[in-house]
Order: C-alpha cells, then sequence, then structure tokens
C-alpha cells in the first residue's frame, strides 16, 4: 500500500468528528421521541384524576361553562380560559370577586 492509499490524519478526524455529530443527533432524537412518549403516558395516567385526593373527575355544566368536578372531595377545577368564561357570565358574583384579586 502506497501513501497515496492511505487517508490523512486530517481526514480521518474529518470522518470521526462527522459520525460523532451523527450519533449525537440521533441519541438527541431517541431523547426527544421517549420524553414525548413519558408525557403521553403521565397524562394517560393522571387524567381526569382529582389533583387533591387523586379520584376520578366528572365534567359538570355551571354557568354554560364544562368545568371538572371531583366525585369524592367535590373539588372543581378549572381548566385554561374557563374562569374567564365564567366571569363573563352576567351574574358573576363571588367568582368575579375572585377573579379581579388576580388581575
Amino acid at each position: 500500500m502506497s501513501d497515496y492509499d492511505k487517508p490523512s490524519k486530517a481526514e480521518d478526524e474529518y470522518f470521526a468528528r462527522q459520525e460523532l455529530e451523527r450519533r449525537k443527533k440521533w441519541a438527541q432524537e431517541q431523547a426527544g421521541k421517549m420524553a414525548t412518549e413519558e408525557k403521553e403516558r403521565l397524562k394517560q395516567l393522571h387524567y381526569m384524576k382529582c389533583p387533591k385526593c387523586g379520584m376520578d373527575m366528572k365534567e359538570i355544566e355551571l354557568h354554560g361553562v364544562k368545568v371538572d368536578q371531583c366525585a369524592n372531595c367535590g373539588g372543581i377545577y378549572l381548566d385554561a380560559g374557563e374562569l374567564e368564561q365564567l366571569t363573563k357570565h352576567e351574574d358573576a358574583g363571588v367568582i368575579g370577586r375572585v377573579f379581579s384579586m388576580f388581575r
């Protein structure tokens, strides 16, 4: 084998860096995929469970807005935007006063 057939040290380093970058990218993609799968698994595990007591919740209608209520402890939980919908109700009363504290 002549000197012309051997890859130079610079070539070896270049390809080693390329391989390292390819492996890093693959590892990041795998970690992202696992994180997404883990999020979905946790969501399914906790979906419609009361954050206070862990029991099942049911959806009820309150002033035309569907909110979640625990079947065990009676706690009522609001999703994003539901508090604003409740305060738009003409007779917001207590809910309106509570909401005004956070503005």
